[in-house]
């Protein structure tokens, strides 16, 4: 199964039983290599593979900063595991603070959207003259979004902390991302890695589920 088309295998293995009767199935399925121990290192991928959301999240952190810093520009502390980590933002400078996105948008994106509000959000909240950025892969979908008529009780139906404390604050002004994003959107500002660094994250970002790691953060 580590090698070639897996579909394919797959698909072979599945003709290969058309027929078959229980007499002949043990000493096939030893043919196939197919053992208790099989399942054993499908289970491990599996858990292996659950951590590539934070390595991609902190690898791409570490490879965004050296072109996003200014030189004389210090960084008080770095939030590299995706998910909560108990520090408010992914980045903070003496002069900026950040979160950052490495999942790419396709078009049908509910759990990015709800995530990328949320960042901008605690970022247009925070009290801070510092300037405030979300670093996204591509910007086109994200903007697509932020411009949009989705109800914001849409967006935060999940989030109800987050939904009680927009209310808290703006009450019923604001209906759609578009009302929020007109008024409030220039105080966090957008950055595309893409064009800081084209091509280097888009083929990282794919593998990335936004239902996992990123989800938390």
């Amino acid at each position: 199964f580590g090698s070639g088309d897996l579909r394919r295998r797959i698909a072979a293995i599945e003709q290969s039983l058309e027929g078959m009767q229980l007499p002949s199935l043990a000493g096939h399925l030893d043919e196939l290599s197919i053992s208790s121990s099989t399942l054993e290192a499908s289970l491990e991928i599996k858990r292996v593979a659950g951590q590539v959301n934070v390595l991609v999240h902190t690898v791409g952190i570490l490879l965004s900063l050296p072109g996003i810093l200014e030189p004389d520009e210090t960084i008080q502390y770095v939030s590299l595991g995706a998910g909560n980590t108990g520090r408010p933002f992914d980045l903070e400078t003496d002069r900026r603070v950040g979160e950052f996105k490495f999942v790419t948008w396709r078009g049908a994106d509910t759990i990015r959207q709800n995530q990328l509000f949320k960042d901008i959000y605690l970022l247009e909240a925070a009290e801070t003259t510092k300037r405030k950025q979300v670093f996204v892969v591509g910007d086109a979908y994200p903007l697509k979004f932020l411009r949009s008529e989705r109800s914001l009780r849409s967006v935060m139906s999940r989030n109800l902390k987050l939904w009680a404390d927009f209310q808290a604050r703006f009450g019923s002004r604001f209906r759609t991302v578009r009302d929020y994003y007109e008024v409030h959107g220039a105080s966090v500002e957008l950055v595309d890695l893409d064009r800081l660094f084209p091509g280097r994250f888009v083929e990282l970002s794919e593998i990335l589920d936004p239902s996992e790691g990123e989800a938390a953060s």
